[in-house]
């Protein structure tokens, strides 16, 4: 990933990386991506882009491990945040899933894990202190909770599922306030063109649609030419 594309990447949303990602393939049915409605706790902060650094956490019971082998993986668990390449994002699966309550991201994680170099964090799972978050840390996540429960990490590294987007340990993941989506290695050398392309053809019908006196002849016109652009 050049630096342009990533300036790219972050100028635009999850919804035109999506569409642009099928101009690149050639066809639709592109399916990396959430599904359901997904919290954003700083939904005006643009788009999270980075590598993926995976990991998987619990909350709701109490870790039947020993306290010595669960304060060990957690520092692994920061261990491996801090390294790898940047950019960077967290990608926790919580294994609670849709009863998770224990809020692993909030002041100090996210504070944490920004100074390492991560541009943000998505997870199925729970954020709290949602004023006191830092900014540029934007954490798409499922729900919003007081409590940080009986957190503890679980596996570090292994693949993920967050609302049914599965993400590796080292995925191009594109994330913001509409979900997330992993961009497939194949599509990277052509996707900043892919983007232009798809945005010069919602011109065609944004341009007309928003003139004084438009009408159904307009639209037809103006639908006809977005047609031919996309074949």
């Amino acid at each position: 990933m050049t630096p342009d594309l990533l300036t790219l990447l972050r100028s635009v949303d999850t919804p035109t990386v999506c569409n642009a990602i099928e101009v690149v393939e050639g066809k639709r049915g592109f399916d990396r991506f959430t599904r359901g409605t997904m919290l954003c706790s700083a939904p005006d902060a643009g788009a999270i882009v980075g590598y993926a650094r995976t990991a998987k956490i619990a909350a709701a019971k109490a870790p039947s491990e020993p306290a010595e082998v669960i304060k060990a993986r957690r520092m692994d668990y920061y261990r491996h945040m801090s390294k790898g390449p940047r950019p960077a994002l967290a990608v926790v699966e919580d294994l609670d899933g849709v009863e998770a309550v224990g809020a692993f991201w909030g002041e100090i994680n996210t504070t944490v894990h920004k100074g390492f170099g991560l541009s943000g964090a998505l997870t199925n799972g729970v954020m709290r202190d949602l004023g006191d978050l830092p900014d540029g840390f934007p954490v798409v996540a499922g729900s919003v909770g007081p409590s940080h429960a009986f957190v503890h990490v679980r596996e570090i590294g292994t693949p993920v599922t967050v609302f049914g987007l599965t993400v590796n340990d080292g995925d191009l993941v594109h994330a913001d306030r509409h979900g997330a989506l992993v961009i497939p290695d194949a599509c990277i050398e052509g996707l900043a063109e892919g983007i232009q392309k798809l945005l010069d053809t919602e011109r065609l019908v944004l341009g007309p649609a928003s003139a004084p006196n438009f009408d159904f002849a307009a639209f037809c016109a103006a639908w006809e030419a977005f047609e031919k652009s996309r074949t």
